[in-house]
């Protein structure tokens, strides 16, 4: 493949000379991730769910002075929580013994369990951020055309058909299809998590075929073959979240960096456990003792909310142990690139990877 020949409508919007999108990935992805994947030819993403409007403006602030390429900032979609006493309660008793582990007191209430979702939306318009991603749920056609309005493109997440064609049908703008092999949190809004366990090579061309929009390939993608393999399907680019995860600019422990690298293909589980939401990590003593009590397990985000500072004590103590150790099935293929590999290096080897397996299929006779 010849420098230049990668042309979707996708790549030309956003000036990409490699068809990567650099996952959102809340804990881990900084400015200067998404900065530096931006500036070697892709589309970095920052995690701005677990962030308040303040601190995304912060944010938004830091990658505009490393980059002048497009970026994005992606959000959860949530109602405001507001659980009962009882709920809190049950949780507590559950998470409490994990707590006196780590030399933590009794947890106790929150005055707030999420962020503001509306206030963020707002923030990502007031700072015309050139691309917002959603995924947990649903963004109204009115959100979507206040979005557009602002110059903001909108890619909606789809765990399955029904879910892209809720998005096309709101009018945003593209697809990011998660196949079951992703890590981290399930983006399904339609129906049960468990029906929805598709695999990104099964997912990517229905949604395509369905919908008529632009899909991103997300889940299990960790090298060129992957990417390769994902614009075959019809995707029009691959997005890659636990391949930048052991990167330097990645902001998780080094704890949970030395797990992904050792981890096989069967290390880890889907659970709902840790947060309140399915989500796709490396089994641990934190999933398996919080799965014995599933019945206290609280609704996402105040499970998510009562875990933290447990999770956050054993981060700045390298105790993987009680860390939420998100990744997806692919990690083992990250094995073969050099540990703490910078995010523009790793971006430039997907590259090489990509045009020499592309050249690869292309000599097949």
């Amino acid at each position: 493949m010849s420098e230049g020949s990668f042309v979707t409508s996708f790549a030309q919007r956003f000036e990409m000379r490699v068809p990567v999108v650099q996952a959102p990935m809340a804990g881990a992805t900084t400015p200067a991730m998404a900065a530096a994947v931006s500036n070697a030819g892709g589309l970095g993403i920052l995690a701005g769910a677990a962030l308040s409007p303040e601190k995304i403006a912060g944010e938004v602030a830091a990658i505009r002075a490393l980059t002048n390429r497009p970026f994005g900032v992606n959000l959860f979609v949530l109602e405001p929580a507001a659980p009962d006493a009882a709920t809190v309660r049950r949780a507590l008793a559950a998470i409490d013994p994990l707590r006196a582990d780590l030399g933590l007191p009794p947890g106790q209430p929150l005055e707030r369990y999420a962020p503001d979702f509306r206030a963020q939306l707002d923030v990502l318009i007031e700072l015309r951020v050139p691309v917002a991603s959603f995924t947990f749920g649903l963004l109204s056609a009115d959100d979507v055309t206040r979005l557009h309005a602002n110059g903001l493109y909108v890619i909606g997440t789809a765990t399955h058909v029904a879910e892209g064609v809720a998005w096309r049908d709101a009018g945003v703008d593209a697809i990011a299809a998660q196949g079951a092999e992703a890590g981290a949190h399930r983006g399904t809004f339609i129906g049960a998590f468990e029906d929805a366990l598709i695999g990104t090579m099964a997912l990517v061309p229905q949604l395509v075929d369905a919908t008529g929009l632009p899909v991103l390939a997300a889940g299990g993608i960790m090298d060129g073959r992957g990417i390769v393999a994902a614009l075959a399907l019809g995707a029009q680019a691959a997005v890659m979240g636990t391949a930048f995860l052991t990167c330097h600019e990645s902001a998780v422990p080094q704890a949970w960096k030395t797990r992904v690298r050792a981890m096989s293909d069967t290390s880890t589980s889907v659970t709902r456990a840790i947060t309140g939401r399915h989500a796709r990590g490396i089994r641990n003593p934190l999933m398996q003792r919080l799965s014995e009590t599933m019945d206290r397990i609280a609704p996402y985000p105040v499970q998510n909310a009562l875990t933290q500072e447990l999770r956050q004590s054993a981060g700045r103590a390298q105790n993987a142990d009680y860390l939420s150790l998100w990744s997806g099935q692919g990690a083992p293929l990250g094995r073969v690139r050099r540990e703490d590999l910078g995010a523009a290096e790793l971006m430039a080897q997907l590259e090489q990877e990509w045009r020499a397996a592309t050249t690869r299929i292309a000599a097949f006779k």
